[in-house]
């Protein structure tokens, strides 16, 4: 079996190296690109709690019961505990992190196309009204994240799309834009 120049102990050597670089990482291990997404992302919500505090303390006293700040503040300190829960986390699993799979080719232009499919909801939300923008976002994310293609995508994207117009507008009373079709 072993071609010319070849010895056995080559061949199971070569089949050895090789095995080693397919080896899944052990149960449990996670990926350093997870952890350090997972800190970097603490760290954002620790800033962001910080930016949503200062703002709700520095919102006017009203004499009603249920003051302006009564929503932000609580917001604020639960992201900043999440955010310092996640940082801790992060760098606990650091030490034991092993190498992740490489990036994918072309991640950066999936994350470029989510954030132009962003813009073009915040521009046509009033024009087209929550339920066509929201569905058109939701399908956009969807196929740009892998869903498999097919109307089932657009049907769950109008379903909740539509569901969140009812909650928020119908019952809740929040007006969301309804675009020329009422909806």
């Amino acid at each position: 079996m072993s071609g010319p120049g070849m010895s056995e102990s080559g061949m199971s050597e070569g089949m050895t190296n090789r095995q080693t670089d397919t080896t899944p990482p052990a149960p449990g291990a996670v990926p350093r690109t997870t952890v350090l997404a997972s800190g970097a992302f603490g760290a954002l919500m620790m800033l962001t709690s910080v930016l949503v505090i200062v703002d709700a303390v520095q919102l006017p006293d009203t004499t009603a019961v249920v003051g302006p700040a009564v929503v932000p503040l609580p917001v604020g300190v639960l992201l900043g505990g999440v955010g310092a829960g996640l940082l801790v986390d992060s760098f606990t699993k650091l030490r034991e992190a092993v190498p992740g799979p490489p990036w994918q080719s072309r991640a950066g232009l999936r994350v470029l196309a989510l954030v132009i499919a962003l813009i073009l909801f915040a521009v046509l939300l009033p024009l087209l009204g929550y339920v066509v923008s929201a569905t058109a976002l939701f399908v956009a994310a969807a196929l740009l994240l892998g869903a498999p293609r097919g109307w089932r995508v657009v049907a769950y994207g109008w379903a909740l799309a539509a569901t969140v117009f009812l909650v928020f507008d119908r019952m809740i009373g929040l007006t969301l834009p309804a675009g020329p079709w009422g909806f």
